[in-house]
């Protein structure tokens, strides 16, 4: 762990943009990558997505104890604190990106649980070399239906860069990413504007450290990873108001992204010196290639892996397998670049690849398919012996009163 304190500006591109770390991948790499894949992962593995539950949509964990509960905090050097929930709605009719409750009581009509925000504590800061500040983005709960409810088009954006009408981005993005909603006690503001008012408090709070800003992300919450890294380097969110002189890195890592913007976000990306995009892309995975139309592309650096290659998964794996963010983890851990093969050089338990899938080959490893679930689904037994669903922690952000 030494040395990724030590190396922490290679690790995330600001020195070299991850030149000759690619290929073979480094082992220090792998294991920052795994890294920010895990906390990005935490978005999916605490949000609830139990329609019959009044807390649908929601975080089941409060902020003090999302990381410990994902089960990511035990044995890792790398120590954060969740300093502020953040919340999504759409402008535009997502049915499959959005999760609704059934209930007649739902704690909320309109929004989602979209990410967290967290900031390295004083013994993760030892670890990583710097006090690291990271956005964490929830993809879709559905693997690849959402695709079908996006909104393929692109347009402008100028309420994020700055009057700038030629760079254009795609519809579904920008919805999730800008709207606001008077109707959502969690959605007055939009996304973004909650993700960057955190972002400047704590930039301005860390002024006098060595700072960075990590973004990362999943499928969707790729996507919207991508779109947040470039407009907080663009609008200058990673300078301190009180020293805008001094400016703190931003990279995104972000897994299976599909295409986010035109010619002219890529543009933009490439204007600044101050970000840096590392994308993983597994080689069967469709939803990278998404949207197909002309006028998009992808933008930063791309690391390749193709978990067909590996001897632990079931042959020829599907589409679900292949986009699932477990399998991408299991494959930035052992694939081996142009020189071909499979071998894991990081010790991760390939127990994970079965969290949501049916990924492990049957060759006795004896893991349950889709074993990441709530015990009894929330369901506790109390004193009188009735069940009641209770499968949400009280947090600052939700309101119980609903």
């Amino acid at each position: 762990m030494s040395s990724i304190s030590q190396k922490w500006k290679k690790l995330s591109g600001v020195e070299d943009k991850w030149s000759s770390l690619l290929d073979p991948l480094d082992i220090d790499l792998r294991r920052y990558i795994i890294h920010y894949g895990e906390m990005a992962q935490a978005t999916r593995d605490a949000f609830n997505t139990e329609k019959a539950s009044k807390y649908a949509g929601s975080s089941r964990y409060s902020k003090s104890d999302l990381l410990s509960k994902v089960e990511i905090e035990q044995g890792n050097p790398f120590k954060y604190e969740v300093t502020k929930y953040f919340y999504g709605t759409s402008s535009i009719p997502l049915p499959s990106v959005l999760v609704k409750s059934l209930s007649r009581e739902a704690w909320s009509k309109e929004s989602n649980w979209i990410g967290y925000v967290a900031v390295a504590t004083e013994e993760g800061k030892v670890a990583l070399g710097r006090r690291d500040i990271v956005i964490a983005w929830r993809g879709t709960v559905e693997t690849t239906e959402w695709i079908n409810d996006l909104k393929f088009g692109l347009v402008s954006a100028p309420e994020i860069f700055r009057g700038n009408d030629d760079v254009k981005i795609q519809h579904g993005w920008h919805s999730i990413y800008t709207s606001g909603d008077p109707r959502s006690p969690f959605n007055k503001l939009s996304a973004r504007d909650q993700v960057i008012e955190e972002v400047r408090r704590l930039v301005e709070l860390y002024k006098n450290e060595e700072t960075s800003i990590t973004v990362v992300g999943h499928s969707m919450g790729a996507a919207l990873a991508t779109l947040n890294a470039v407009d907080i380097v663009a609008n200058g969110f990673n300078k301190p108001m009180s020293e805008p002189s001094k400016t703190f890195p931003v990279t995104a890592f972000v897994f299976a992204s599909p295409r986010v913007g035109d010619s002219d976000f890529g543009k933009l990306y490439s204007s600044h010196k101050d970000i840096h995009v590392l994308r993983v892309q597994n080689e069967h995975d469709l939803v990278p290639h998404y949207p197909v139309m002309i006028g998009y592309s992808h933008i930063g650096q791309e690391l390749p892996i193709d978990t067909s290659k590996s001897p632990y998964l079931r042959s020829p794996g599907d589409v679900q397998r292949w986009h699932d963010m477990e399998t991408y983890l299991h494959g930035v851990a052992g694939t081996q670049g142009s020189k071909g093969g499979f071998h894991l050089e990081v010790n991760r338990d390939i127990a994970l690849v079965n969290k949501y899938t049916d990924g492990l080959a049957d060759d006795g490893y004896h893991v349950p398919a889709m074993w990441w679930v709530e015990k009894n689904k929330g369901m506790v037994r109390h004193t009188n012996g009735s069940w009641l669903l209770m499968d949400h922690e009280n947090d600052d952000n939700v309101s119980t009163s609903k």
